[in-house]
């Protein structure tokens, strides 16, 4: 932990990271809000389903589209445009009322405009600290961000049912705001200035690293997604149980990916990593009891947030620094679209086999992941003894003092 404590002294690195996790906070509760409100005014899980897709779908397009602006046009700009336009379109999705088409616009244009924080401050990163501090960075990073995934469910769904869903939607646009403008007001978002990229857009897949983390995270995310669909199918929306079990699995990923945040990553990392996330889901298919269903997917948990870690790492290791932003927003595209479709091959296993089918839907993500780790393990940097610094542009990159 002493690498960690040394890790926060160095100037700006907390509050960098507190302003992150303010404004990518409100990503834990749109789902959850978005559901329960469409339901309630339109009386129909098939129109909140829809209109969830909708907002899925505007932040898989838009991720890699609004990081590679913020090379255009610089961090500020964008991210400031994107949270005045997702925080309008969740406004009028709670205080307009309006038919379906026009609600799924609405939620299309929030989804559109969600803001590319995770993709800003990855890039960030690499010019706060010494390199060799970076992968412990990334680590911390993967790590807290679990806090958005444990308070922001819990409170969004007590707001929502407590008291209403509109005034749940619009304490969200309260987070985004309050959030975005802490994280714009950091003085990193003016002294880095992310250079303007000159290949063309999508050129960055063609780089064999940056295909496998999008490919890995699509997996990984794909089967939490799945588990998570088979927690609550076994013990219902409402029950303790539900949350204590989801609760300890994103308590292991916080545990992991701090023990695993120093340790040097070899092309073979993943692979462990993976390893170690297949033998929880697999222990999941042994009995559905809530001790012991807890008991497993904390051992699973223990893999996730290092498998984030490294993909982050290794991503920043492999791209030029104007490519790092439009990298992670791939990334980010192929998790929401592994949620998607995790939550979706699970909901069928649901139905036709019961909540056991969700687990061995999520145990075949995970595998097929430890599968692709290990047959492209030479597609992987080798970061022992390196730092996951990007690869320096070929034009100088100004950093403001």
């Amino acid at each position: 932990m002493s690498g960690y404590r040394d890790l926060l002294r160095t100037p700006g690195v907390g509050r960098i990271i507190a302003a992150q996790l303010a404004a990518r906070f409100p990503g834990g509760m749109v789902a959850l809000a978005v559901l329960l409100h469409v339901e309630h005014t339109h009386h129909s899980y098939g129109a909140a389903g829809t209109v969830l897709a909708a907002v899925s779908i505007g932040q898989a397009v838009a991720g890699p589209v609004t990081s590679r602006w913020m090379g255009r046009w610089g961090m500020r700009r964008v991210l400031a445009l994107t949270t005045l336009v997702t925080s309008a379109a969740i406004a009028a999705l709670a205080l307009v009322p309006a038919p379906l088409p026009v609600t799924i616009l609405f939620g299309l244009i929030a989804g559109l405009a969600s803001p590319p924080v995770q993709s800003a401050v990855r890039t960030i990163y690499p010019k706060m600290v010494n390199a060799s501090q970076l992968t412990a960075l990334y680590s911390l990073d993967a790590s807290l961000q679990e806090i958005i995934w444990i308070a922001g469910p819990v409170l969004i769904t007590f707001v929502s049912t407590q008291i209403s869903t509109v005034v749940g939607l619009v304490m969200i646009v309260g987070f985004t705001i309050a959030g975005g403008t802490w994280f714009l007001l950091s003085p990193e978002l003016g002294r880095v200035r992310i250079p303007r990229s000159r290949r063309s857009f999508g050129r960055v897949l063609r780089g064999p690293t940056v295909v496998l983390t999008t490919v890995l995270g699509f997996l990984l995310i794909g089967a939490c997604a799945a588990a998570e669909a088979g927690v609550v199918a076994s013990f219902g929306e409402g029950a303790v149980e539900s949350g204590f079990i989801l609760a300890v699995f994103a308590v292991g990923s916080f545990v992991g990916g701090l023990a695993f945040g120093n340790l040097p990553m070899s092309p073979w990392s993943m692979a462990r990593r993976y390893a170690i996330i297949a033998v929880g889901m697999g222990l999941t298919l042994v009995s559905l009891d809530a001790w012991w269903l807890g008991g497993s997917l904390v051992i699973a948990g223990l893999g996730i947030a290092p498998v984030l870690a490294m993909s982050f790492a290794i991503t920043s290791a492999s791209v030029k620094f104007s490519e790092t932003a439009e990298a992670y927003g791939w990334i980010n595209t192929g998790q929401l679209i592994g949620a998607a479709l995790g939550s979706a091959i699970a909901g069928f296993m649901i139905d036709g086999i019961g909540p056991r089918g969700a687990m061995m839907t999520a145990l075949g993500f995970i595998v097929l992941g430890l599968v692709v780790a290990i047959v492209c393990v030479r597609g992987f940097p080798d970061l022992r003894g390196r730092d996951a610094s990007p690869i320096p542009d070929t034009e100088p990159v100004q950093t403001l003092p």
